[in-house]
């Protein structure tokens, strides 16, 4: 198991679309989409990652108090830590509120919205990410507030690209199901972001995702993600990533912020909590699926980091 994979899937990622907008020349709404919003169609989630397909013509997007973007037919814009933005076809208008300009669904459909002057068209769906506080995950919590994505018609995600697109256009047109297509597909942008946000890191940057493009750090990441309950060494994770124990150690911590044993211990917690959250599995088999000899001693570690017992953590 590749530890990017097993970290998102702890963030227990669930995509959605929820709405359908045209805006003609000129405009400017400024924006966040809140839980409430979305409640319908997602139910509830601790943390929102909304995100923006441009189907069609171009526009200008920033976060509050960032530079401006522009967007046009084919890319996607995603907002990790769910910032407040502004987007339009001119950020110096007044920007209408979002909600202000919202459509309800009608039986059971999108949230739509048609505002505009009248001039040139942009066309948008928008759809969102709900996933666990990303405080504490290692992927979520250190992405910027606004993330752009260009799906190419050739490449590794052009089949992304074609199918999101014909989706987005089923959308548009009220085909029943595309909106299904979309949810699933919504996972998949994600990740497709976060791998190239990686690939584009500079070389001296640090942090989790630095890690992964460490061939040592990455593969000693890989076999505790793959086996959390294991008895790990550093050691053992030296001798498998092909290098000395100290020389390992030294890299990993560097890079990671943390030691070896230190991530372990860190990680196989932050499992433990999305445990006791979404599984009725007992204390005893969740400290045993993360590597402790006794419910004990997971409760004691569990308590110490979250400064809750396990019990009281799974009631509230």
């Amino acid at each position: 198991m590749d530890a990017l994979s097993d970290v998102l899937r702890a963030a227990q990622l669930s995509g959605g679309v929820f709405l359908h907008a045209e805006f003609t020349a000129p405009w400017c709404v400024a924006t966040r989409v809140t839980p409430k919003l979305c409640a319908p169609l997602l139910g509830p989630a601790a943390h929102l990652i909304p995100y923006h397909y441009v189907v069609e013509g171009e526009l200008l997007i920033a976060v509050k108090g960032g530079q401006s973007q522009r967007l046009q037919s084919g890319d996607v814009v995603l907002f990790p830590q769910n910032d407040e933005h502004v987007m339009g076809s001119d950020l110096r208008l007044p920007p209408v509120l979002g909600g202000d300009v919202m459509r309800l669904p009608e039986r059971g459909g999108l949230y739509s919205i048609r505002h505009g002057g009248g001039g040139a068209r942009t066309q948008m769906v928008c759809g969102y990410l709900g996933c666990e506080t990303p405080y504490g995950n290692p992927v979520l919590a250190p992405l910027p507030p606004c993330m752009t994505l260009t799906l190419e018609e050739a490449g590794p995600a052009e089949w992304i690209r074609s199918t999101f697109h014909y989706a987005a256009g089923e959308v548009a047109s009220g085909r029943a199901g595309s909106e299904t297509v979309l949810a699933k597909l919504s996972e998949l942008l994600f990740v497709e972001a976060v791998r190239r946000y990686v690939d584009d890191l500079p070389a001296e940057q640090t942090g989790w995702l630095a890690g992964l493009r460490d061939p040592a750090v990455a593969r000693a990441l890989a076999l505790m993600h793959g086996d959390l309950a294991r008895a790990w060494s550093v050691d053992e994770l030296g001798r498998e990533a092909g290098m000395s124990r100290s020389t390992l150690a030294e890299r990993f911590t560097r890079i990671i912020g943390m030691a070896p044993m230190h991530y372990l211990a860190h990680w196989r917690l932050q499992v433990a909590a999305q445990k006791l959250k979404g599984t009725s599995a007992s204390l005893a088999q969740i400290a045993e699926a993360i590597g402790y000899e006794s419910e004990a001693a997971f409760s004691r570690a569990f308590k110490k980091k979250f400064g809750r017992a396990p019990a009281t953590w799974r009631r509230n």
